[in-house]
């Protein structure tokens, strides 16, 4: 298990500059650990990331005492894309925890060989798990869908190894018929119009500006 260093910060104050160093202000809560701000160097958390995944746990060392926890939110710069702010929460590793897994596809949908669409309806599930055996992401079989068809997590449920909280009705993947002729140009119409729509109403700021 990767470990992460980090160091102290008083709530809110000096974040501007600790950003400026490459250190993301932070906060560690939860197992046996007060709420207590933190700084993390972005370059060290984003490489721990991609070692251990988006839930992996990790190891802090905060003033000297190591917590395992696990990235639990973050705030990135919607600019520039770098780190802002991260929540990490301190976990029991002999405790299962709720965590949020991403779904993705395997297989050849039948209804798109002949033409239609596949669409991720809900693209993460909730699942129980412990720590230790929290998953990178589900996959999930979707090649006997055919066109109209849809996915449920009821489905497939027993073919997951995990505990996943979501009721059987939700909705994983659906095939989509493909577009008439007449709905795509219906389509191509209504973006037209959007764009003569755009045009008209900068027009007059445009005119102003002269």
């Amino acid at each position: 298990m990767t470990k992460v260093a980090t160091q102290s910060r008083e709530s809110k104050k000096g974040n501007t500059s600790l950003r400026a160093k490459g250190f993301v202000p932070a906060v560690v809560y939860g197992y046996k650990t007060e709420s207590t701000a933190i700084a993390v160097e972005e370059i060290e958390l984003i490489k721990t990331l991609r070692e251990v995944g988006r839930n992996g746990v990790m190891k802090l060392d905060v003033d000297g005492k190591t917590i395992n926890a696990v990235l639990t939110d973050y705030q990135q710069d919607p600019i520039k894309g770098h780190l802002v702010h991260a929540d990490f929460l301190a976990i029991n590793m002999t405790e299962e925890l709720e965590v949020s897994v991403t779904v993705t596809a395997t297989g050849d949908a039948v209804g798109v060989k002949e033409g239609g669409s596949l669409t991720q309806v809900n693209r993460e599930v909730t699942v129980k798990v412990k720590p230790s055996d929290i998953p990178d992401h589900i996959e999930v079989d979707v090649s006997e869908l055919n066109i109209g068809d849809t996915l449920t997590l009821g489905e497939v449920r027993e073919k997951i190894d995990f505990t996943v909280l979501e009721e059987d009705d939700h909705t994983l993947f659906s095939v989509a018929a493909p577009r008439s002729d007449e709905e795509l140009e219906e389509l191509d119409a209504e973006e037209t119009d959007a764009t003569d729509v755009e045009a008209t109403e900068e027009a007059p700021e445009e005119e102003k500006a002269e």
